[in-house]
Order: C-alpha cells, then sequence, then structure tokens
C-alpha cells in the first residue's frame, strides 16, 4: 500500500486520540512505519529522531531483539491467563518481586494494570478504600495540582488538572480538588524560584485547611510534570511540600507514569526528590512501551491495611499482569540494569543534554531552557525580555513541532512550550544532532512568525 491509500483508510475509520478528527482528515496521517534505535521511518522514506521516545516511553529505544524475545517465548509458553480466582503465574510473581525490589525501601506490594490511567483509576480507589478501612470514611478529598496530568480515563481525566479535559468529561468525579502548580516561568517570575515554590507548597497545607483535615484522603503530584509542559519544580517546592505533609495525616501519591525508569537520572522521580510516597502509579517506561502495562507500586502503610483489615478488594482489570506484558517487563528492567542506563542518564548524559540544551536559551524565540535528566522543555516567547507570549491565534508551538517534523525531529508542543523526552539510550552525537535539529526548527518558526508578528531579531 502506498501513503495515500493508509491515508484514506486512516481518515475513513480511525478516530485518533487527542485528535481534531476532521482537520487530521483533511490534512493527512504521517505514517510510521518502522524504527530502530532512537529514530522513526515514516512511509516516504523519512528518518526522523524521536525526541519524544515514542510518548515518554520508549526509555531502551527501538528494536530491542531482546524484548521481542521474551515475547516470543512467554507467548508460546503462556499467552495469557488471569490473575483473578486465586491464580497467578511465573512473570507476574516475578515482575512484582523486582519492582518491590527496585521501589523504595518502604514499598513492598504492586497491583497490575493495563496502563498508568488504569494506575490512577485504582490509586482513587485504593485512597478512599484505605480510609474507610481506618474508620474514617469521610476522609474522600484528594488534592491535585492545576495542569497535571494522570490520564484519560473519567477518574484520571478528574485527578488531573486540565481544563480541556475537564470541560469535555464532566461531570468529574467528586471529592477532588485542585491547586496552582509549580511552574514558575508560566506563573512565579514575579518572584524568586525559592520564593515561589514555597508558596505553591503554601497552597496546598491553605486547601487542606480549607477541605478540613479529617476530610483530605491524599495529595497526588508527578514529582516532574510531564504532559503539562515538562515543568521542573523549583528546588524549594518539594522540601517545602514534605513539611506540609508531615503535619498531617494524608497519603502522598507520586505519579511516575512518566518519572519513572531512569527518566530524570534516578529509577523513580520520588527518589531524586527524597520522597516517601504511599502510593505510586507506574507505566510507560515499565516495558519501555512495547506492550502496555501499568501498576500501583503500594507502600507498606496501605498495603498492609488493605492486606490485614480489608477483605476483598472488588476491583481489577482482564489483563492485570497479563503474563507477557509482564515477561516484556521483567526484561526491559533487567536491561535498564545490567546496561546500566540509569546511572549513565544521571552521571553522562543528563548533564550533557543540559549543558547543550541550555545553548537554546540564547534563541530568539526561547524565554527558557530547562532539563532535568532526559527530560527538558523550551518556553516559546515573543519577546525575551519581558516573556510575553505570541498571540495565540498563531499557534507557535503548534508551528515549531510541526517544522520540527519536517526537519527530522519528534518534539511536543503543549501550547507554546516546546518539550522533549528522548529515548534513554541516546548518544551524545544524538543529542548533538537533537540539539541542532530544535535550533533549526526554532530558526525557521521564527521566520514564519516574523510575517505576522515581526520581531526585532528577524
Amino acid at each position: 500500500m502506498q501513503t495515500q491509500d493508509y491515508q484514506a483508510l486512516d481518515r475513513q475509520h480511525h478516530l485518533h486520540p487527542f485528535t481534531d478528527f476532521k482537520s487530521l482528515g483533511e490534512e493527512g496521517s504521517r505514517i510510521i512505519t518502522h524504527a530502530d534505535g532512537v529514530y522513526i521511518y515514516d512511509s516516504q522514506g523519512n528518518r526522523i529522531l524521536d525526541g519524544m521516545a515514542g510518548l515518554w516511553c520508549v526509555n531502551l529505544g527501538y528494536g530491542r531483539q531482546e524484548l521481542v524475545d521474551a515475547a516470543t517465548e512467554q507467548m508460546q509458553q503462556l499467552p495469557y491467563y488471569n490473575n483473578f480466582f486465586k491464580t497467578t503465574h511465573p512473570p507476574a510473581v516475578k515482575l512484582a518481586a523486582k519492582l518491590s525490589e527496585l521501589a523504595p525501601e518502604h514499598i513492598n506490594h504492586v497491583f497490575f494494570t493495563g496502563s498508568g490511567s488504569e494506575a490512577n483509576d485504582t490509586v482513587l480507589r485504593m485512597v478512599r478504600r484505605y480510609w474507610a478501612i481506618k474508620g474514617k470514611p469521610e476522609k474522600q478529598w484528594v488534592i491535585s495540582r492545576e495542569n497535571g496530568y494522570h490520564g484519560s480515563t473519567v477518574a484520571g481525566m478528574s485527578l488531573g488538572g486540565m481544563a480541556p479535559m475537564h470541560d469535555q468529561g464532566g461531570p468529574c468525579v467528586p471529592g477532588i480538588s485542585h491547586i496552582c502548580q509549580p511552574y514558575w516561568f508560566g506563573e512565579g517570575r514575579d518572584m524568586s524560584q525559592e520564593a515561589f515554590g514555597k508558596q505553591c507548597a503554601q497552597a496546598l497545607e491553605e486547601q487542606i485547611l480549607a477541605l478540613g483535615e479529617d476530610k483530605v484522603a491524599a495529595f497526588i503530584a508527578e514529582p516532574v510534570q510531564g504532559a503539562g509542559g515538562a515543568i521542573i519544580p523549583p528546588d524549594s517546592y518539594w522540601p517545602a511540600v514534605k513539611e506540609v505533609l508531615a503535619k498531617y495525616d494524608i497519603l502522598l501519591i507520586a505519579d511516575e507514569v512518566i518519572c519513572g525508569f531512569g527518566r530524570l537520572g534516578e529509577w523513580f522521580g520520588s527518589t531524586h526528590y527524597g520522597l516517601k510516597p504511599d502510593l505510586m502509579p507506574i507505566a510507560k517506561g515499565l516495558s519501555s512501551g512495547y506492550l502496555p502495562i501499568g501498576a500501583v507500586l503500594v507502600g507498606d502503610r496501605v498495603a498492609d491495611t488493605l492486606i490485614e483489615d480489608g477483605g476483598e478488594f472488588f476491583h481489577g482489570f482482564t489483563y492485570s499482569g497479563h503474563p507477557v506484558c509482564a515477561a516484556v517487563a521483567l526484561k526491559n528492567l533487567e536491561l535498564l540494569e545490567s546496561e546500566r542506563v540509569v546511572e549513565k542518564v544521571r552521571d553522562e548524559l543528563g548533564p550533557y543534554l543540559a549543558k547543550r540544551w541550555q545553548e537554546l536559551a540564547e534563541h530568539p524565540l526561547v524565554g527558557e531552557a530547562r532539563s532535568l535528566g532526559l527530560i527538558g522543555a523550551l518556553e516559546l516567547v515573543a519577546d525575551k525580555s519581558t516573556g510575553e507570549r505570541f498571540d495565540k491565534s498563531l499557534s507557535a508551538g503548534n508551528l515549531c513541532r510541526d517544522l520540527c517534523f519536517e526537519h527530522g525531529l519528534v518534539m511536543r508542543s503543549v501550547g507554546d512550550t516546546m518539550v522533549m523526552s528522548p529515548p534513554l539510550i541516546i548518544t551524545r552525537d544524538e543529542i548533538d544532532e537533537l540539539v541542532s535539529k530544535a535550533r533549526l526548527a526554532l530558526d525557521k518558526t521564527a521566520e514564519k512568525l516574523a510575517i505576522t508578528h515581526p520581531m526585532e531579531s528577524a
């Protein structure tokens, strides 16, 4: 089949996620046919550096035969069985044990799901069940953050703080409240980063008191907000949040779906920030995206209560701990360990990317360049001195995203914030290529924007 044939079939039958269906149908989808290492290839023969690791998930890169072999072997032995009805299978048992070994020492139990969204649905069920068992069923409220992302199911969307999703998905699950995000560039540049971080943590305490400590069940947050724009909190933020949580009887949920498995240079973002979460939703990098699998890592405080006093937990999924997905995830973790991928991100690749990425801060369109480990963002601005944004009608971020693709690079736009999250096996030379192509896309974006919005630098 030719590209146009795939596009025609796609237009006729396929509704894409997070997509304006009509607009895509008019434009036509890009058809990705194969991939290797950090590169994807389309049906027209273009090689494109995948600066988003698929969707924040292909941590080991494409084309790992070891993961293919793990799936093949497991399919031949046991392609499927469930974990209901007092049964299990070796891949689920081994993977649960391995995850407990890698997790912080107070986490020793795992509940498997099929995705990060399902993991966050599970978290909401577990939190409210935990407090009911503890004799405090009135502790129902979960505090989250504006612009946080916790999935697109009804519960995940409700836990997240993205207004467009709420507008289309209401009514949301009750008992969920949102506070400000620690987004210094977008919302706090009138003060120091340190002061802004503490102010955002103070907002958590104020919300706890407003709702009532006896009514608040948990606080959920990503260590670094991913889909919200690669928002790296000020250094003062998480220490101040920890102080607030220590004062009150409230659970901490660290959403590790994006940050987990090496993205920040540690196995988990919680480790980087010194957090001790009660629950950790995980997915994405767990299998490097090769097969769909998610889970909740459950701290002893919650797990012991559910086990000893909870009776039957009426929750689960057909594919919880699917044997083939679990086998691939287990092999993925073994490779991340044996190849010291996480340590390389922390000690070598993350610092090198930070150095090269910061060079883009000098570009006329860039108001801020930030990164941590192998996640980063560029803030597109019309005026570097004031941080003034482009008029929304210009869709500067979408324009830059499309120009990235045209010049052989995948980056994602979140409004006028460009984000990147490449495979963790990227080399220094490939980082150089990523930065060079990002700079080219910025140049081309500046040229096009100058037509309708003349800039001094143009």
